[in-house]
């Protein structure tokens, strides 16, 4: 099959979009508002988009208590979503009115943050501690114009790691089992099973061919 994305014209039952552009991190996101009440919500549009410095992304579908909170403030933090906490996610994801604290409603601990004021979520593995940076408009559907999605960027001014996360100086990323999402009401699970290391390709001597060391890694990035 193929089809235009403006008309939708996919035939299927539901949009395959989603579930094509899989597994994406989950970004657990809590904000303050104005009242000092707690907001706890995961967004599946999420990512990282840099590392010097660290920033990452999530987009809100409509202004949500999210977007409303952490453009008054200015702040929000993004705790890692695992596979303990998958139902507790799923709770957070409610659509409830803006003076429900969704932490007490999933069950779950607040943890205070060390350089912003919203929590994070004191069960979770590792955190980050942001600033927001900006926030952007992006282009609504012709058919549907006053609806849309924010883009939220934001710049990572502090980390907490479960130091029981740390195994070798490395952050045990599949010992956590990290949730990711998929399309429809899939998710995914990272494990140590499903985990794998890769090296990446050097060009070779010839300067037009390449070679992969298959040795150990030397945690050398190159």
């Amino acid at each position: 099959m193929h089809y235009d994305t403006e008309s939708n014209g996919h035939g299927l039952r539901h949009d395959p979009f989603k579930a094509l552009v899989a597994p994406r991190p989950i970004g657990w996101i809590a904000t303050l508002a104005p009242d000092g009440t707690p907001n706890l919500a995961p967004y599946s549009f999420f990512n990282s988009i840099a590392d010097k410095p660290p920033m990452v992304m999530f987009a809100s579908s409509g202004r949500k208590d999210s977007l409303e909170n952490l453009e008054r403030s200015g702040e929000f933090t993004c705790s890692l979503a695992t596979w303990d906490l998958r139902e507790a996610m799923n709770m957070t994801s409610a659509a409830v009115p803006p003076d429900v604290d969704e932490f007490r409603l999933a069950g779950l601990e607040a943890a205070p943050s060390r350089y912003v004021k919203p929590p994070r979520v004191a069960r979770s593995p590792a955190a980050l501690e942001c600033r927001l940076w900006k926030t952007l408009q992006l282009p609504a559907p012709p058919a549907h114009p006053h609806s849309g999605y924010w883009l939220v960027l934001g710049t990572v001014v502090g980390i907490y790691i479960d130091d029981a996360a740390i195994r070798d100086g490395r952050f045990d990323t599949a010992a956590v089992r990290p949730l990711a999402r998929m399309g429809y009401m899939d998710y995914a699970v990272v494990t140590p099973e499903t985990t794998f290391e890769m090296k990446r390709p050097q060009v070779a001597d010839d300067g037009r061919s390449v070679v992969v060391d298959t040795g150990a890694w030397d945690g050398v990035y190159r």
